[in-house]
Order: C-alpha cells, then structure tokens, then sequence
C-alpha cells in the first residue's frame, strides 16, 4: 500500500483525514441507540440524513494553490476546533449547535444569483463559482466581535474577481450578501434574535480589496456545512459577523444595506465593524482578544491589532472618524 507522506514532514495525519470528534460521538450514538431499539423509523432516516450531509461536507477535497502573500506567522487553529465553535445563528445561538445541527444543509446544489446595479447579471452554479478563478489558499486571522480569534487556511480568491466578471455600473456603490433562510433545512430560523434572512454588506471598494475573499473551503476541503457551506465571504480585518455564510444573492446598490445586526443593534454592531481595539463593544472591552485553542489557565489574551493587523486597508478609511463609523 502506498503512503502519501505529510508535506510537513511528521508522520501526523492531514487535518482533512480525521474524522471529526462530534461527528465520531454522533455516531457512536447512533449505533448505541439502534442497539437497544430507542430510535423510531422516522428518527432513524432524520439522523442518517443529516449525518449523511454533515460528512459528505466535509469529505470532499478542494485543491488550492498556497499564496505566500496571504500568510499570518500565527499557528493555525486546530481543524476541530474551527469546526466545532462557530456563529451561525440559523442552527442555535450556542457555540456548539451549527456543529450539531448543520447537518440538515444541502450544499448541492446551490445556486448565487447576482443582481443589482451591474451590466451583466448572472446566477452562477457551484461549477461556475470555482471556475471562476484560480482557487487559492490564504492563511488569515477571525476575530470575532464577542472577543475570540481563530487562524483558518481559507480557500477561494479574491472577491474582485467576480465583481469585474459581472461590471458593475456607475451606481453601484455597496455590495448585498444574503444567506439562505430555509427552515426545512436551518432550525434556528425560528429563534426571533434576528429578522431573517441575514444580511450582510460593504462598500465597494472594500469589496474590490485584495484581501475580501470569496470562501469556498478550509483546510483543504470544501466548507463544512456549520462554517458557510458551500460558499461565504471572508473580510478579515472587520469582525467576523461581517463576513457572510452560504450565500445564495449578491445584490450591488446605490444605497447602503440594512444589514442584520445592525438592523437589530445598532448601537452595538456599526455596518463597518472594522476591528479596532480602542472602539469597545457596549458590553465588553475589544483591547484583547481569547485565541481558540490556547485554553490554558495560564494562557494570556492576545492585544488586539487594529484591523486585525491587516494595516494595508487603512487607505480605504482615510479622512473617516472610525470611532463614528465603527
């Protein structure tokens, strides 16, 4: 049998090859249940169905070329962890539930349609979206508005490059993002903590950066279902609410979008959320921030970088007051 060798030299798997721990558990559940005949017909073809969908997302390889402009010197966040604390409101507010509950998603098919003050709209497939440029891989920093930080070798490109296939017009000056909002498939759409669907949105030209990415993996694998599957954005020098998951509508407007947090808390979530470590949160101080992972007891918070140390965007707010425009 033929061994493929782990390029980092170590005889560690790759992160892709393990099964994730919620998923092992889920799973031994099962068969524990089936065994002492607790689980009812319907039950049993509901948890083979999101079992099914929760590892077919995250089977599925995603080859991508490392780009060594996009790489932070911090140690990545451990693949179990990535994928085991996350916000995605649409399956439960707790850290754990999109882990436990995205299973439900149907990643494919899936379509985006792009709308809006542009010359060529278009609704592009799964097939369209990878194809639409070379896929890369970018190692950046999530921090999180409630004060947590992750590193994720993402994989997609930049978010420019669908912007300049579809032409925006003379009018455009915002970008929409909107996510699915099926109960069939997201059970926390009956939580009243937001108006859904969520929605999302920047301005044009921190769109058209470098840096704002169209996600369409991590860890060399396409997206799992409780980080954005199949298709998200990730701006990583604003807070991590900002950047969108599963996308099915890119809109570009004259006018700034109501975007779902700040629909819902104005005072709280600014539509820039840039991160800035002298603008605290009403609630809590944004000064220092908890990486995931380095859960030590003896384990300091990190100091918060404004814009999360991508210091090559602060062009893009030259002349504004960020403490206004948070």
């Amino acid at each position: 049998m033929l061994i493929k060798p782990n390029p980092n030299g170590t005889d560690r798997p790759f992160a892709s090859e393990i099964t994730p721990r919620e998923v092992f558990e889920s799973r031994r559940q099962f068969i524990q249940q089936l065994a002492l005949g607790t689980i009812s017909g319907g039950a049993l073809l509901e948890m083979a169905t999101r079992q099914a969908f929760a590892q077919s997302a995250t089977a599925q390889k995603l080859v991508a070329k490392p780009n060594s402009a996009y790489v932070v010197v911090d140690k990545p966040t451990a693949y179990k962890d990535a994928t085991s604390y996350n916000n995605f409101y649409e399956f439960g507010t707790d850290k754990a539930d999109p882990a436990k509950y995205a299973g439900t998603l149907k990643p494919s098919p899936w379509t985006v349609s792009i709308e809006g003050e542009i010359n060529k709209p278009q609704v592009l497939d799964l097939d369209g979206l990878r194809k639409l440029a070379p896929l890369e891989e970018r190692i950046y920093r999530l921090r999180c508005v409630e004060g947590w930080s992750m590193v994720i070798p993402w994989i997609g490109y930049s978010l420019s490059a669908l912007i300049r296939k579809v032409e925006p017009n003379g009018n455009a000056k915002y970008i929409e993002f909107t996510s699915l909002a099926d109960k069939r498939q997201m059970p926390g759409l009956g939580s009243p903590v937001l108006d859904w669907p969520y929605v999302e949105g920047l301005r044009l030209d921190e769109a058209m950066h470098p840096l704002a990415l169209l996600g369409l993996g991590m860890y060399g694998e396409v997206l799992p279902n409780q980080n954005g599957a199949p298709v998200r954005v990730v701006v990583p020098w604003k807070y991590g609410f900002k950047s969108a998951k599963s996308i099915v509508k890119i809109r570009f407007t004259r006018d700034q979008p109501k975007t779902a947090w700040n629909q819902a808390a104005a005072a709280e979530y600014g539509f820039y959320s840039n991160v800035n470590p002298q603008v605290d949160h009403p609630r809590w101080s944004q000064a220092s921030e908890r990486r995931i992972g380095e859960d030590s007891f003896f384990t300091r918070k990190r100091k918060t970088l404004m814009f999360n140390g991508y210091a090559e965007v602060a062009s893009l707010y030259t002349g504004m007051d960020l403490q206004k425009f948070f």
